[in-house]
């Protein structure tokens, strides 16, 4: 597994690129973007089909299928067995531990003792896996961090940078149902295996249940779906546990089967109850909010519109803070038609079940560059680490929405600028560079097309 690999790293960040000078000039004047550009009209415009089926919801789910069959990034929760063995718990462990085996700072930029790197090992507690236990399962009822070690300390590869926290893997959503794995020395977290991830999560974001219940609501329809960025729903009940509850783009969430309000939808959320199982809660969306009854019809135009829905937003490696990275933004535009890509770039660049154009060292610029200007709105470009989604062709020049921490282009002297970025933003794609100088149609490892 590769649950590491590719977790959207800073926009090509690297410890040789850390140094290097960061400009705050603004994006818009410095890449030539215009304001208009940053709304999917602009782009709309431009297309003669915008609204042409890209897929059907039948080939939608027989993708998603696919992907439980044939990508090892992805887990079938369906077909887990009755038992767990010390080997699989181990294997889907290992490969997140690590990151405790290189040097780490802390946010003042303070190298992180090895006491205390072994401190979070102990919590992980890797050398009492037992050899057979029962499997278990839950749903997650907040948005919660999975962490690649059962803490809450954050930790950076070089001091200064305290953005990109390397015991951030990603963000688990309401509603997602997991197998409860094992359990941290402190009893504090629980490793789970989701659909698309495996990590540490804090035991008080699951409500544990059976697996018919779990598998139950994942199913359910119908079903409502965000479209929006975001939205927020609050329970009906006063006195629940949490008092809103933040939904992300594509998540779904069932009807209670009340009679609906005027001004609201009444949906029914996973809680966790006093003893930590599971209690479905009576929860409320005003009608004002960007949600639909099942997902979007697959077109230009809607992928479109909603990759634009998060422009301006904040960077977030590994979904922190409420927010999203480069992979992420991908999976989620493309959940709310349906589809659940892999998580991380790498998983995504090279899936076996979905369409992907590769390019290898013997791709010459010719038959990138054609492939870039035949690329359709909503295909996405890979280079190591990074993903851009296509949103259209200026003057036969590719143009994209990406979510980056930074950006980088050679200046007329040569040099290569840093750019701080750090949020969604439209670029043209030619000039950007990656962090060994090399242009993003040099290191472009593939193109997801995501029709037929």
């Amino acid at each position: 597994m590769r649950l590491l690999a590719g977790l959207c790293a800073a926009l090509w960040f690297s410890l040789a690129a850390a140094a290097a000078p960061v400009t705050a000039t603004p994006l818009l004047e410095e890449f030539g973007v215009t304001q208009a550009q940053l709304a999917p009209g602009y782009w709309l415009a431009r297309l003669a089909e915008p609204n042409a089926e890209r897929l059907a919801p039948a080939e939608i789910a027989a993708l998603n299928d696919a992907l439980l069959e044939r990508d090892r990034n992805t887990f079938d929760l369906a077909r887990m067995p009755a038992t767990l063995d010390r080997t699989r718990v181990s294997a889907w462990i290992a490969p997140l531990v690590r990151v405790a085996s290189r040097p780490l700072f802390d946010e003042t930029g303070k190298r992180i003792a090895a006491a205390r790197v072994a401190g979070w090992m102990l919590n992980a507690r890797l050398d009492a896996i037992p050899a057979r236990t029962t499997t278990r399962h839950g749903l997650v009822v907040r948005r919660a961090d999975l962490r690649a070690l059962p803490t809450r300390d954050r930790a950076f590869n070089t001091p200064g940078d305290a953005d990109l926290d390397r015991l951030q893997e990603t963000a688990f959503f309401p509603g997602t149902p997991v197998i409860i794995a094992y359990e941290s020395r402190d009893k504090a977290w629980w490793f789970v295996v989701g659909p698309r991830y495996a990590a540490w999560i804090e035991k008080n974001a699951v409500a544990e249940a059976s697996a018919a219940e779990v598998l139950a609501y994942a199913r359910r329809a119908p079903a409502l779906v965000v479209t929006g960025a975001t939205v927020r729903a609050t329970f009906a009940d006063e006195t629940a546990q949490y008092p809103g509850v933040l939904l992300d783009m594509g998540v779904r969430v069932p009807p209670t089967g009340e009679q609906p309000a005027v001004d609201q939808y009444t949906v029914e959320l996973p809680a966790r109850g006093p003893d930590g199982n599971l209690r479905l809660a009576s929860a409320l969306l005003p009608r004002s909010a960007d949600v639909r009854n099942g997902y979007l019809p697959l077109s230009s135009a809607n992928v479109l519109a909603q990759a634009f829905k998060f422009v301006g937003e904040r960077y977030g490696w590994g979904h922190a803070g409420g927010t999203r990275d480069c992979s992420g933004f991908v999976a989620e535009v493309y959940r709310s038609f349906g589809l659940e890509l892999p998580r991380n770039t790498g998983a995504q660049a090279a899936s076996p079940a979905l369409n992907i154009l590769r390019f290898g060292k013997g791709d010459d610029a010719a038959r990138r560059l054609a492939a870039l200007r035949a690329a359709e709105p909503g295909d996405v470009v890979y280079v190591p680490g990074h993903a851009m989604m296509i949103i259209g062709q200026v003057d036969g020049r590719p143009w994209v929405i990406q979510d980056a921490y930074d950006v980088r282009r050679r200046l007329p002297d040569g040099a290569i600028e840093r750019r701080r970025a750090n949020g969604v933003v439209v670029t043209p794609l030619e000039p950007l560079l990656v962090d060994d100088g090399r242009t993003v149609i040099e290191a472009m490892v593939s193109i997801l097309r995501v029709r037929r």
